[in-house]
């Protein structure tokens, strides 16, 4: 028979049942587990090591039973107000597609060193990059770090999980042959055609901030162009029928913008365009500035007709840079074009285009 204290009962239809708390929910009430059996005997023996096992986890992991994926969605709505559309875009995707389908419907508490370890070594067997993982991984770090914040963990279960060294990865760009052959392509399309692609050549602006730029931010007196904005298109969450939208927005990070001054041949193209030009926008699509991915169709045609294969619009942005540190420019001025964050992180990327700049040191010892 039950006794009084052990939440075990005799349903209505015959069989017993045993409860037992895994911990609490948002608003502070008890959760409980159940389990079933058809005696008495039966369901006690099934209840103790569950009783067991989440009494452990309240001492050891914290009190919290909340479903992570309320926990998670709860931190991200946190902190959304602090977020570019783009980024906050960017962590639902990696929350939906890699964390949730495996560890959504287990409790804050319940969500263990091991599981986040087997977790990354899946994404490690399914060849992500270790800088993809560790971006992924970070999303959860700084949950359960506001988990603990918060009181409902005892510690942060990603605190000793190993992730995989990030390897350095090789910057591609174009060599000068193969620039040659794009510029005289660009040169002879149409201004809304190739004058993007000439751009990142000569600048090094990103493709969102080429098709975000408005003519008030170009000086001719100056001489120069002023990157403020970025137009890109990220995934919609609030559509069945919308999957994605275009997001007109501030540069990324305060040394995204930028002032970059123009070559004669960018001042004379962009002078020339003006003239015909009815919008704010300097490429744009009625009123409004032009699809990402219409920059990139134009692209994709010139590198054809200039006879390249297998490179992407950001790489004429990795071009400017590599021709820029092989003229021996300094590395704190390329950067501050570039709008990178500091000299260190241009030297990490590009170190290997100053190959031709360590040649030139061995080769006198040699004599």
């Amino acid at each position: 028979m039950s006794r009084r204290g052990e939440n075990i009962y005799r349903r209505k239809d015959g069989r017993w049942e045993g409860r037992f708390q895994k911990g609490r929910r948002l608003d502070g009430k008890i959760k409980y587990g159940s389990v079933y059996g058809h005696t008495y005997t039966e369901v006690k023996q099934k209840l103790y090591p569950l009783k067991v096992k989440y009494a452990s986890l309240v001492l050891v992991q914290g009190k919290s039973a909340i479903p992570f994926y309320q926990w998670i969605f709860k931190w991200l709505d946190n902190i959304q107000s602090a977020l570019k559309p783009s980024t906050y875009s960017s962590y639902r995707y990696k929350l939906e597609h890699y964390i949730l389908p495996y560890l959504g419907e287990l409790s804050v508490n319940e969500v263990t060193t091991n599981e986040i370890q087997e977790l990354v070594n899946s994404w490690t067997e399914k060849q992500f990059s270790p800088g993809t993982i560790q971006v992924i991984f970070q999303l959860m770090r700084r949950s359960f770090d506001y988990a603990v914040r918060e009181g409902l963990l005892v510690s942060n279960p990603c605190t000793q999980v190993f992730l995989p060294q990030k390897r350095k990865q090789k910057v591609h760009a174009l060599n000068k042959q193969e620039q040659k052959r794009l510029e005289v392509v660009a040169r002879k399309a149409p201004k809304s055609q190739g004058l993007p692609t000439l751009l990142a050549l000569q600048t090094g602006m990103r493709i969102g901030e080429i098709a975000a730029l408005k003519w008030h931010q170009i000086d001719f007196e100056t001489n120069t162009i002023s990157v403020e904005h970025t137009y890109q298109r990220i995934p919609f969450f609030h559509s069945k029928l919308q999957r994605t939208k275009l997001v007109y927005q501030e540069a990324k990070t305060n040394a995204s913008k930028r002032v970059i001054p123009m070559t004669k041949e960018i001042r004379r193209c962009l002078q020339q365009k003006k003239k015909d030009s009815k919008t704010a926008f300097v490429f744009s699509s009625g009123l409004l500035p032009c699809e990402p991915r219409l920059l990139t169709y134009h692209f994709h045609k010139l590198i054809k007709k200039a006879d390249i294969t297998g490179i992407h619009f950001h790489q004429l942005r990795h071009t400017f840079a590599t021709r820029c540190l092989e003229k021996n420019y300094d590395v704190v001025s390329v950067s501050a074009l570039l709008g990178h964050s500091s000299a260190k992180m241009t030297l990490d990327i590009y170190a290997d285009s100053l190959i031709e700049q360590r040649l030139k040191i061995i080769q006198p010892l040699e004599n």
